[in-house]
């Protein structure tokens, strides 16, 4: 069962809420239960692209394998040409 949570909002965000519900046909609860999921989702994505550009530069510096810019970008427009089943570009150091 959800647990109550405290939250202080400034008259003015207390307003936009309201608002924002009526237009909405919604509840103000529900409208502040849906920015904070959006507003999860949105950082938590964020914080997965983080750790895995994180993880990919420790990769290279570990072994100094990579893709240059423009083979990247040869694959990618290969791809965007309707070859979904071209293979990526072997990395090299």
């Amino acid at each position: 069962m959800p647990a109550p949570t405290t939250i202080r909002l400034d008259d003015n965000t207390r307003a936009r809420v309201r608002r924002l519900a009526t237009v909405r046909q919604r509840t103000p609860h529900w409208v502040m239960k849906e920015a904070i999921s959006a507003y999860l989702d949105r950082e938590e994505a964020e914080e997965g692209f983080k750790q895995a550009a994180l993880r990919s530069w420790q990769h290279y510096q570990e072994t100094g394998l990579h893709l240059t810019g423009e083979e990247m970008d040869a694959w990618l427009a290969r791809l965007e040409a309707g070859e979904h089943n071209a293979p990526m570009p072997p990395c090299h150091r």
